[in-house]
């Protein structure tokens, strides 16, 4: 199996594990609604644009809350996570996505599901996910920092670092350790959630938490 294809198997786990109503960390969505946004982001070109696009986003937002409130039942959810464990069709373009689009996606929301009802201790990770959770971070996560006016290093758990955003003119650089899931969910804005620590000025730190909750 492809490592996506693993993380699609642990997501939909994930999501059998808990009632439909069950919190998780995307505000305002419970189980129900997270499973159905995975089915949309692959079964609905407008949805998958909406996602992108912010001319769309109240669209896509509508069909994800009209495909959960069929999942309210527990019949309904079972079928609802049953299309989130089946791949998309061929004609979407995420059926040709694979691990690009699909390794991250579905890791960070096995965890939202995972830590939605409080603090979840960590999954420990095999070493060949990590890797590609790595490559991929270091590869976008500048992305999700480019908001920021502080500098930040990533510091894994074995000692590996990655100087993933430069200051600005008048700010400093914050250090964030953690293992390599822990520190793909800070970067995608579910530091709140994650077991890492950050180390800089006070007022840096203070300024990039405000910019990434933690």
């Amino acid at each position: 199996m492809t490592w996506h294809e693993v993380g699609r198997a642990g997501l939909a786990d994930a999501l059998r594990a808990v009632p439909p109503d069950a919190p998780t960390l995307c505000e305002g969505w419970q189980a129900r609604h997270l499973a159905a946004h995975v089915v949309l982001r692959e079964h609905s070109l407008t949805v998958g644009a909406g996602l992108a696009v912010p001319a769309l986003a109240a669209r896509a937002e509508d069909a994800i809350a009209r495909l959960a409130d069929m999942a309210t039942t527990e019949g309904g959810y079972r079928d609802l996570v049953a299309r989130v464990a089946a791949p998309p069709p061929a004609w979407h373009p995420m059926s040709w996505a694979g691990d690009l689009a699909n390794v991250v996606e579905f890791f960070v929301h096995t965890e939202d599901v995972r830590r939605g009802g409080g603090p979840t201790p960590p999954r420990t990770l095999d070493p060949g996910l990590a890797d590609v959770l790595w490559r991929h971070l270091v590869g976008a996560g500048g992305l999700r920092l480019r908001r920021s006016p502080v500098g930040v290093v990533l510091v894994r758990d074995d000692g590996v670092r990655r100087h993933l955003r430069r200051a600005r003119d008048g700010f400093g650089t914050v250090v964030v350790r953690g293992a390599v899931g822990e520190l793909v969910l800070f970067a995608f804005g579910r530091g709140a959630a994650a077991d890492v620590t950050l180390a800089g000025d006070p007022q840096d730190v203070e300024t990039l938490t405000e910019r990434l909750p933690v």
